[in-house]
């Protein structure tokens, strides 16, 4: 599980210093703050830390089945593409779900069962939150009104507990709805129906969402979902610190 954790870390933080690598050009005609324009770091440098971490993680994935190696590769490819491409489309909020959704099955193929059809729909769920997140978050840096119909995306993986744990909810599905459904509609009050709306707030509270959409997923008895809500606090404790954008 150790090895895991790290190999995937790895392969996200790798996909985010990248990211400055690919947008260099941009950042030196726009945001010349950033690491490579204003000279703290050169851009080769960048490109080799970036490739190093990610070709390191997907290595130790790798070591864990074939499965996975192959998951892990298609995660990888995921993050690559949308750090080259994620300006330029439009459908970038679909690459970073992809990232996601590849990064749930690649773990899923090291359990007991593998990639179950449960696995499946869980990782989709996650994709979807994940592509309504994104949205919003483009809009930090964008003009123009705020289309509604991608926000739907949000409400699929309640959709999905309910179709997968409807026949026998129990507490855990209850209160993770609940919480589920309250914090979704908290987040996007700062930015729905607001003439000046705070993309960031709505977008750090997504953020930490994510770990609401795992006890969905996993919909665990009352004493192991405080592993979900310890973790949603430390992911909006830690957002004073490194802001979540």
């Amino acid at each position: 599980m150790v090895a895991v954790m790290v190999s995937a870390s790895l392969i996200y933080i790798g996909g985010m210093i990248l990211n400055d690598a690919f947008d260099a050009d941009f950042d030196r005609q726009f945001r010349r703050e950033r690491p490579i324009p204003s000279g703290a770091v050169s851009e080769q440098r960048v490109w080799q830390a970036g490739g190093s971490l990610i070709a390191a993680g997907v290595l130790g994935l790798s070591m864990q089945g074939w499965w996975t190696a192959l998951l892990a590769c298609l995660l990888a490819g995921s993050v690559v593409l949308y750090d080259a491409v994620h300006k330029r489309v439009t459908l970038s909020p679909v690459l970073m779900a992809a990232c996601r959704f590849f990064l749930f099955l690649t773990v899923a193929s090291m359990g007991e069962a593998g990639v179950t059809g449960e696995a499946l729909w869980a990782a989709l769920a996650l994709s979807a939150w994940i592509v309504g997140l994104s949205y919003i978050a483009r809009r930090e840096s964008r003009r123009g009104p705020l289309a509604y119909w991608p926000l739907l995306f949000l409400g699929i993986p309640g959709l999905l507990a309910g179709l997968v744990h409807g026949d026998d909810p129990g507490i855990g599905v209850v209160l993770g709805g609940l919480l589920f459904t309250v914090w979704t509609v908290w987040s996007l009050s700062h930015t729905v129906g607001r003439a000046q709306p705070h993309f960031g707030r709505t977008v750090s509270g997504l953020l930490a969402g994510i770990c609401l959409v795992d006890w969905l997923a996993v919909a665990p008895d009352p004493l192991t979902a405080t592993v979900y809500v310890g973790l949603f606090l430390v992911s909006l404790l830690t957002q004073r610190f490194v802001p979540a954008t």
